[in-house]
């Protein structure tokens, strides 16, 4: 974000403050349009990461061809209806076909994608579709479970749903066994 584009947040807010009955110049809301400018510039970091920079060369020939399964990674994004948060969990597995990727590779794609306005469904599909592109391995799994802050705290106000999607490509979506392990694999608890 340029020094332009804060200025320019900076000001929206200060506008929305002042429409929403609130004054700007007051104590606390003084230095709120600056923090909320860097805010966003955080939120929405997404779309200037380039996929090659998060990857940075951590593909790898390996023989390896059992399952490969990331799961628990922590993700917040912003909803693009609402602009409210969404976030969860994903779980991200993966067949290899002679490549691997550096496991931590895996969380910092869910957070590209995550660091966007979106939606749960095609968040779910984007690292799915990535992984595949990257790897061209044997099958890809990605499930997501998001709490919505616009389901929980406006609209209908359910404070306990969740919201589940899924992307199967490959041998896992071929397959009832291989997707019935990664299934199996991602209700492990702790």
């Amino acid at each position: 974000m340029t020094k332009n584009n804060a200025s320019k947040i900076e000001k929206l807010i200060g506008d929305l403050l002042l429409e929403i009955g609130e004054d700007p110049k007051r104590e606390g809301l003084v230095k709120t349009p600056e923090r909320v400018a860097k805010a966003w510039q955080f939120l929405a970091n997404g779309y200037k990461q380039k996929l090659e920079s998060v990857i940075n060369d951590a593909v790898f020939t390996e023989e390896y061809d059992e399952m490969v399964t990331v799961k628990d990674i922590d993700f917040f994004s912003l909803c693009e209806h609402h602009l409210l948060p969404f976030f969860g969990k994903a779980h991200v597995s993966y067949i290899p076909n002679g490549k691997i990727i550096g496991l931590s590779k895996i969380p910092r794609i869910v957070d590209m994608f995550g660091r966007r306005l979106q939606v749960q469904e095609r968040m779910t599909h984007q690292i799915a579709e990535t992984i595949n592109d990257v790897l061209s391995p044997k099958g890809v799994a990605v499930v997501l479970e998001g709490q919505h802050m616009c389901m929980q705290m406006r609209g209908v106000e359910k404070q306990n749903s969740y919201a589940t999607t899924s992307s199967m490509i490959g041998q896992f979506r071929k397959d009832s066994k291989t997707r019935d392990e990664f299934l199996k694999i991602i209700s492990l608890r702790k």
